[in-house]
């Protein structure tokens, strides 16, 4: 009984002593109600509405889904973040979640990946494009197919897609953060791109 007790306590100091010393990232990503062509193009993404929300937490180690009614905790959520880590979450998915936030989420710690490689390259790429050359994945799916899935009710499929963009996602700031680069393949010459990135976060 004693040594199970002492397993339990040292089990106990070690997720303590890795909770201090590792920051908690949580890795983000959205999907919405309607598309730029339905809100009159992409200068009102506020007004899109969130339809599912998914964070990665490293501190939990664990996946959170989010309903539009949820809102309010999924930004509690990043709020609370040492670091926030998504694929074009500044201009993207920070601007679906203003409706429903009271403050400014330039005061969020923030990695965005495609932002990061976009002032490397000069231009921007999808995360599908990184994450298939990187670590050779593919997406499940596309953002007008969750638009679909939206229109006719089906929130699982959207979450489970969801789930996979915040799994590539972190799989790639993972890639990066260790190899110091991400690879993607060029559009105009098909050929293999590298990119250096200094993505690790403390």
């Amino acid at each position: 009984m004693g040594t199970v007790g002492q397993w339990g306590l040292d089990t106990a100091l070690k997720r303590l002593k890795r909770a201090v010393l590792m920051p908690n990232i949580v890795y983000f990503d959205l999907e919405t109600q309607k598309s730029a062509q339905e809100v009159g193009g992409w200068g009102n993404i506020r007004d899109m509405r969130l339809s599912i929300g998914v964070t990665y937490s490293t501190a939990r180690q664990a996946y959170s889904i989010y309903t539009e009614n949820q809102a309010a905790d999924l930004i509690k959520e990043l709020q609370r973040a040492d670091w926030v880590v998504g694929f074009n979450i500044l201009r993207f998915d920070y601007t679906v979640l203003e409706p429903y936030a009271c403050f400014d989420f330039s005061q969020v710690p923030t990695l965005d990946l495609m932002v990061s490689i976009e002032e490397k390259i000069g231009h921007r790429i999808g995360l599908d494009a990184v994450a298939e050359a990187s670590l050779g994945i593919n997406k499940t799916a596309e953002g007008m197919q969750a638009l679909k899935w939206w229109k006719e009710g089906k929130l699982r499929e959207i979450a489970e897609y969801c789930c996979f963009d915040v799994k590539a996602t972190k799989l790639v700031h993972e890639y990066g953060a260790t190899g110091g680069k991400i690879l993607f393949k060029s559009n105009r010459t098909q050929l293999l791109q590298e990119v250096p990135v200094d993505w690790k976060l403390s």
